[in-house]
């Protein structure tokens, strides 16, 4: 498959996984497919030789069709007892994805608009020659809306072709297929009614997979959203009828009156997608492509270190001190970037350096835990673990609390560096541990979250499904942060139990922020986020069209963050948009400080930057 350069895992299923992919048969132009592969690890010859068929049904169901709302197909081959499907690539996202993460409702207006094009798209594929299509699984996890705000129907492994009298296979969705599919029928009526049912998804917010089968007369479009109009709310429940002949005739019948309510109303005028507008503001994400133009932005200074800075700048008064790969520990002027004294460890210093008073304590790889004088940078007390330090300390308590890829979380006195007590975790430490109300928060590279007295007891373990390595936060009480499992987590601080997770498509490294009741943080997805710290439901979002490995500081109504192809993001706090981006040469991992009307932040291009805010 050497045509197809893969890029990413987009999605995945018990039959394969969805592969995004660049088509190498154009070297001066970046074109990406998708790629479906079908995985049969069955040795039954029948099963594996009925799944190959489906697989192909599919390929050469979609060659057929054409039409906006479909994904083109462009390749179908196999390798060994893999068969693959390329088709179009759809920069967007899932309806599903949209509704878990938009805050209160998406306009009427928008639904309406998406409601028509699916309409059209089923009645295209009701109307096909010489049978017609039936999809048989409309949900919103089956409709991505692409970044011009349009509704593309996508995953046809279960359509099939529509033949008068014959019952099939009892397959769909549990709450959005109907009655009579539960009895192996599949007529025309059964898209119209999981339409319905995605429709009264998208205006109230209520997903029926978690409500009993058939119930929508008990869950009333009006009872959720108000604001929503009776006539749009009369053609919605008509799909949704028990009975198949009550409902609407056709596709082309619903998409009429859609069409008729959209009228009446005014709200189909002058609709241009409101979740991608030209502005570039969604209600729910915000698309980088509409952003302005880069400001030019000049560093008021620059310092060179001699290895990388990976780690975060701290600022003490009117001096930053910041660690880098060459192992050295430097105090530089905030205001002019003046190079005042460096210190060597023995190895890399990846961590943020903590100042209190007139010490500074830091870790390095050589698996050493330090404590310097900010005046001379003469070294107080070294304290040895058994692993690579690349823990960021935290000072609570005249005490030092640091871990170790050794397992442990060390509690050091900070005069002397002499051990008080350590927590054995069963995974290297490598998020800065936490401290509030005489309770200590460590979590661990294997996704374990721990909460312990400060004698080292125990009080509650939560555990995520990978490694957390950004420093969580804590408010009234609750606990958040991210997860390399690609959630974001608030855990209740005192009992340790979940109260709600909000899914992002990669894992987290940043450290999050809180301002009011918004939290802001990054993710290897490529998106900035801004959530609601109530509900976790999606404020709203920015691409950065590369991993935001960095974290996030605010100053204002401005947020600043770094990703991993080296770029510093300027955005507004309110809304996500983008005022300004700066370019280094490598990738920005860690978190700025903020001096005066400076931004101070570290780069693997091995600078040290101050820009103008």
């Amino acid at each position: 498959m050497k045509r197809y350069l893969i890029q990413d895992v987009i999605g995945s299923g018990g039959m394969g996984s969805v592969y995004r992919a660049r088509d190498m048969h154009f070297p001066n132009a970046v074109k990406l497919v998708a790629i479906k592969e079908m995985v049969s690890t069955t040795t039954d010859i029948k099963v594996n030789q009925l799944m190959v068929r489906s697989f192909e049904r599919e390929a050469n169901l979609l060659v057929t069709l054409s039409h906006p709302q479909i994904t083109n197909i462009y390749d179908y081959f196999t390798i060994d007892q893999r068969a693959y499907l390329v088709i179009e690539y759809v920069y967007g996202k899932d309806l599903e994805k949209i509704l878990d993460r938009v805050e209160g409702f998406i306009p009427e207006e928008q639904i309406i608009k998406w409601a028509v094009q699916l309409c059209d798209v089923l009645d295209y594929l009701h109307s096909h020659e010489p049978e017609p299509i039936i999809f048989r699984d409309m949900k919103p996890s089956n409709v991505m809306i692409n970044r011009q705000g349009n509704a593309v129907l996508i995953d046809f492994g279960i359509a099939k072709t529509f033949q008068l009298g014959k019952k099939g296979t009892i397959i769909g969705t549990e709450g959005y297929a109907p009655p009579e599919q539960y009895r192996g029928e599949s007529t025309r009526s059964v898209d119209i009614y999981a339409l319905g049912a995605t429709l009264h998804h998208a205006l109230t917010s209520c997903d029926p997979t978690s409500e009993p089968p058939f119930t929508f007369d008990q869950r009333k479009i009006k009872d959720f959203n108000p604001s929503i109009s009776d006539e749009l709310v009369q053609v919605v429940e008509k799909a949704l009828e028990y009975d198949a002949s009550i409902r609407c005739n056709s596709a082309k019948d619903m998409k009429d009156a859609i069409l008729q309510v959209g009228h009446e109303t005014g709200l189909l005028t002058g609709v241009n997608s409101l979740l991608f507008s030209n502005s570039g503001i969604e209600r729910g994400i915000s698309s980088s492509k509409n952003a302005p133009a880069d400001q030019l932005i000049k560093p008021v200074w620059t310092f060179k270190c001699e290895d990388e800075i990976r780690g975060g700048v701290f600022l003490d008064n009117n001096d930053v001190y910041i660690g880098a790969y060459d192992n050295n520990i430097y105090k530089i002027g905030a205001a002019d970037g003046k190079f005042i004294w460096k210190y060597a460890a023995e190895g890399g210093i990846v961590c943020t350096p903590v100042v209190t008073g007139s010490n500074l304590y830091f870790g390095s790889e050589d698996g050493k835990v330090y404590g310097i004088k900010t005046s001379s940078a003469n070294k107080i007390w070294e304290f040895k673990t058994g692993g690579a330090v690349r823990c960021s300390p935290a000072l609570a308590e005249d005490h030092v609390f640091i871990g170790s890829d050794d397992c442990n979380l060390y509690v050091l006195t900070q005069s002397q560096g002499s051990l008080s007590w350590k927590v054995e975790s069963m995974a290297p430490i490598r998020c800065q541990p936490l401290i509030h109300d005489e309770l200590v928060y460590v979590a661990n590279t294997k996704g374990e979250f721990l909460c312990t007295d400060m004698s080292g007891y125990t009080k509650w373990r939560y555990s995520a499904k990978r490694a957390i390595l950004g420093t969580p936060i804590i408010d009234d009480d609750i606990l958040y942060f991210s997860s390399l499992d690609a959630t974001f987590y608030a855990v209740d601080a005192k009992a340790g139990w979940a109260m709600w997770r909000f899914r992002m498509d990669k894992g987290s490294v940043s450290s999050p922020v809180l301002h009011g009741k918004y939290i802001y943080f990054g993710s290897a997805d490529g998106y900035i986020y801004c959530i609601n710290k109530v509900n976790g439901k999606l404020v709203w979002s920015y691409q950065t069209e590369g991993q935001v490995s960095g974290s996030v500081v605010l100053n204002d109504d401005l947020l600043f963050v770094g990703n991993a192809e080296g770029f510093m993001f300027a955005l507004d706090r309110t809304e996500g948009s983008l005022q300004w981006k700066f370019k280094t040469e490598g990738p920005i991992t860690s978190k700025p400080v903020i001096y005066n009307d400076l931004l101070i932040f570290g780069s693997s291009d091995k600078l040290l930057y101050a820009l103008p805010i």
